[in-house]
């Protein structure tokens, strides 16, 4: 086992990352092979640090030539660290192993902020574990620099990974394992009870994930004054399937200071679970649920309690929510700056004028699918949002020409527009290229360029 071999000075290797088949390294004199194809998977193996010079003669007679410094060792200490600094977590582990001093240069623990896996072949679970171990070899058991953990689309991340995670960095502010399916709620409340500084969490295609909330051991230690409170703001749990009004309930109760919140394709929420979130997550400033088919007006009227604190919003393919919804929104909401209503075919030229009329701010709006907006409420967009930068009119079949040069002519700041499926004539393309200069015009118009 590998982890037995680990000593005071040791790396880990580049199979960390990639799979056995991927090109291998020799280590110095003594070392072994950097992956293995014994067992078919990636593997973490631990290596120790380079030898400070080649001492075979035949090296040294092929080498002549190489006494001279090569020009990047000329380069200062800082100006190498910044230069890795840029570099992700696999390659930092190759260049540990050119020589002692890029070792040395390699594990400064400012380059060690952020680790950063990605792939479905690796070994995730192991990799986490020997690079935590690494870095708390200072401080035994505990790193103390490492404040983001990115792992996304690693699907054979487990819960093991996860608890390393959380008893080696109580430091933790950031974490994202989208797409790693086999993660469970067990997991996550042992990260979020262990890293108390946690803000930003993408669990987003975790479909085993329902709920985020402390475990009950960290429940009964904090103290009444401390609450049980998590103090993470940024939360995506897109795709979260089982996700329920309950789960949503716990969440909002324990998430006290969520600001970003996307529950895209979570199809079990309805609006008693955004009744839930209102009463408890007052700062939300921008919130998702494109796609949560059972969310209706009474859901927007929820919502709109969030008054103007309420930027971002997406409704996209809700399609219970009509008039009466946007209506709320736009009277309550009114320094709102993105709106998706995408396929809310409720949606008329009514609403868009309410919106248009009280969220005169707005700068990125898509009514795409919407069959009952038309050049009317264009004319709404045109004469009240004049900042607006970001227009989507796709498959909008009332729409004209001349609802679209009623916009151009009053919104020259527009930087995107789509229209593709729309019965529009290539003057009136040409219209809006001339007077929206910057303008993306996304289109199906053949004869338009």
């Amino acid at each position: 086992d590998s982890d037995l071999s680990m000593r005071t000075l040791s790396t880990p290797s580049p199979a960390l990352i990639f799979p056995p088949n991927s090109l291998g390294f020799q280590n110095g004199r003594g070392s072994s092979t950097s992956s293995s194809s014994v067992t078919g998977e990636t593997v973490a193996m631990v290596h120790s640090p380079p030898p400070t010079r080649l001492t075979h003669p035949l090296i040294r007679l092929a080498s002549k030539h190489q006494k001279e410094q090569a020009n990047i060792d000329r380069l200062p200490d800082h100006s190498m660290i910044q230069i890795f600094s840029f570099l992700p977590t696999n390659q930092l582990c190759r260049c540990a192993r050119v020589c002692r001093r890029w070792y040395n240069l390699a594990w400064d623990p400012r380059l060690w902020r952020t680790i950063r896996l990605t792939g479905e072949t690796i070994n995730v679970d192991r990799a986490l574990k020997v690079l935590t171990r690494r870095l708390c070899q200072d401080t035994p058991n505990v790193c103390l620099m490492l404040e983001t953990v990115i792992v996304s689309g690693c699907r054979r991340l487990t819960d093991r990974g996860l608890y390393t995670i959380a008893q080696c960095c109580p430091e933790l502010r950031r974490l994202e394992v989208s797409g790693c399916y086999n993660i469970s709620n067990e997991a996550v409340f042992d990260v979020v009870s262990l890293c108390p500084n946690l803000e930003h969490l993408d669990v987003s295609g975790c479909s085993k994930v329902t709920c985020i909330s402390l475990t009950r051991e960290a429940s009964i230690k904090l103290s009444p004054l401390h609450g049980k409170q998590i103090s993470i703001r940024y939360l995506d749990m897109t795709d979260c399937f089982v996700l329920e009004d309950e789960g949503l309930h716990t969440i909002a109760a324990h998430c006290t200071q969520l600001t970003h919140l996307y529950l895209r394709r979570c199809v079990r929420i309805t609006d008693e679970g955004l009744r839930y979130l209102m009463i408890y997550c007052t700062s939300i400033k921008e919130l998702s649920v494109s796609d949560c088919r059972f969310v209706s007006d009474f859901g927007m009227r929820e919502i709109a309690k969030l008054e103007s604190r309420l930027r971002y919003l997406s409704i996209a393919h809700c399609g219970r929510i009509t008039d009466v919804g946007i209506r709320y929104i736009a009277k309550y909401c009114s320094k709102l700056r993105y709106l998706n209503a995408r396929g809310c075919e409720g949606i008329t030229d009514h609403g868009v004028e309410y919106l248009a009329k009280n969220c005169t701010k707005l700068k990125s709006l898509d009514i795409g699918k919407c069959p009952l907006v038309s050049d009317t409420g264009l004319e709404f967009l045109a004469l009240n949002c004049f900042n607006l930068k970001r227009l989507s009119l796709k498959s909008c079949e009332s729409i004209t020409g001349q609802g679209l040069q009623i916009v151009a002519a009053n919104c020259f700041d527009l930087q995107m527009l789509n229209v593709q499926d729309c019965e529009v004539s290539v003057d009136a393309l040409r219209f809006v290229k001339r007077h929206c200069k910057r303008c993306i015009i996304e289109h199906t118009n053949p004869a338009f360029f």
